[in-house]
């Protein structure tokens, strides 16, 4: 199967509505319905059509402080902002119109009189939503000149051994900060300073590594410009595809893209559709992927007879029938109990089964438990009393609609 992916999902700007109510509506001559509660942004992408934007990204809940997203509504004053806006019922909206054009521009052109034209050389060339958005709304002049008071000298900080921030590229659209917060929740990142002193900082103005940063990437994965940008990026260059995967490192079974050039991995970016983690990762899923090309790293089975033997590589068929001859020998020699199965807590209900199947038809005995039963009784116990069920397996959308116990 080619799990070939693309580098980009859709953004939809803002997150899905899960009401059961739908409104319809018309956007730039379009009947479009939608979920009641979705925003005019999000209602605007189902109906085919990207509205500018910067800070809005379906990852977060909408903020409205870039300024980009406005609209015109039929009979309504102003130019509201698409992402805090609620889609309703016959509302007649226009997304694009000279005027929004014109506005759009404007708010373009104040970002960039603060920001560095190093596209060519910058890291997030080719891959950076503010150079995209630039082009969208068609600046092409910047009538404020790059004189006076701007951030352009403010000094990177490289001290995270993983990724580097760079306030001279911040435009304050608060993502990373929103993305600490809310998917991550570790309340690391804040904005310092007021008017033109803002800016993102950890944890008062420390360093990322003395901060309480936990370099869980969650920041970087929303970052619209190169401010946060992985080392490996930096180094390497932008990837040219991706191929979807799961996380080797434990048993939860995170979804991942492995953002590649060629045959060579340079970032992991946590899938946004994957079950278990919901486009988020821990730090050892979304930067430790060293491993995947390590020297050492085995890929052919192996076997050895005897604990002093060198290893040897053989094939699948030969190491599964070695295995299951030493079962036999083992109950051959010390009885059909001597042996048995365990599996982890993170383990799929599915490959639970699986193991106690085998220990009971293959092995021949109920020597088959699982750490489920004994360090995660509290799980288990707790689940029951919050949500109804103990069941510990589950998805992040199953726990959004507990059952009645």
């Amino acid at each position: 199967m080619d799990n070939n992916y693309p580098l980009h999902d859709i953004d939809y700007g803002t997150p899905k509505s899960v009401s059961e109510k739908t409104v319809t509506l018309e956007i730039d001559g379009f009947e479009v319905t939608v979920p009641q509660g979705t925003s005019l942004m999000r209602a605007a992408v189902v109906a085919g059509t990207q509205i500018p934007k910067l800070c809005a990204t379906d990852s977060l809940e909408p903020f409205g402080s870039c300024r980009l997203c406005l609209v015109e509504i039929e009979g309504r004053k102003g130019f509201p902002a698409s992402c805090t806006t609620p889609a309703e019922a016959g509302m007649v909206v226009r997304t694009q119109t000279p005027h929004l054009a014109e506005l759009r521009r404007g708010v373009m052109e104040l970002y960039i009189s603060d920001h560095p034209l190093d596209c060519l050389t910058c890291a997030a060339n080719g891959d950076c939503e503010l150079q995209d958005m630039a082009g969208v709304v068609g600046l092409r002049d910047v009538r404020y000149g790059y004189q006076g008071l701007n951030h352009l000298k403010d000094q990177a900080d490289t001290s995270n051994p993983y990724f580097t921030y760079d306030p001279s590229k911040c435009i304050v659209c608060n993502r990373c900060v929103r993305a600490c917060e809310e998917t991550q929740g570790t309340f690391a990142l804040t904005i310092s300073g007021r008017g033109f002193e803002s800016r993102v900082s950890a944890s008062e103005s420390q360093p990322f590594m003395d901060s309480e940063c936990v370099s869980c990437g969650a920041c970087v994965n929303v970052c619209p410009t190169a401010t946060l940008m992985e080392k490996t990026v930096i180094e390497a260059g932008q990837p040219d595809h991706s191929v979807l995967t799961t996380c080797a490192y434990c048993g939860v079974g995170c979804g991942f893209k492995a953002d590649m050039k060629g045959s060579e991995v340079v970032r992991m970016t946590p899938w946004k559709d994957g079950k278990a983690n919901e486009g988020h990762a821990c730090i050892k899923g979304r930067f430790a992927w060293g491993y995947a090309t390590h020297k050492d790293r085995i890929l052919k089975p192996m076997i050895r007879k005897h604990i002093t033997d060198p290893w040897q590589e053989v094939s699948w068929e030969t190491a599964i029938n070695h295995a299951a001859s030493e079962f036999r020998r083992i109950q051959a020699e010390s009885g059909v109990d001597s042996i048995g199965g365990i599996t982890s807590s993170r383990c799929t209900n599915e490959e639970s089964y699986l193991v106690q199947k085998l220990v009971r038809a293959a092995f021949r005995n109920n020597n088959v438990d699982t750490c489920a039963r004994v360090c995660h009784s509290p799980t288990g116990y707790g689940l029951g009393q919050t949500y109804g069920t103990s069941a510990g397996t589950q998805t992040f959308k199953s726990v959004e609609k507990p059952t009645s116990s």
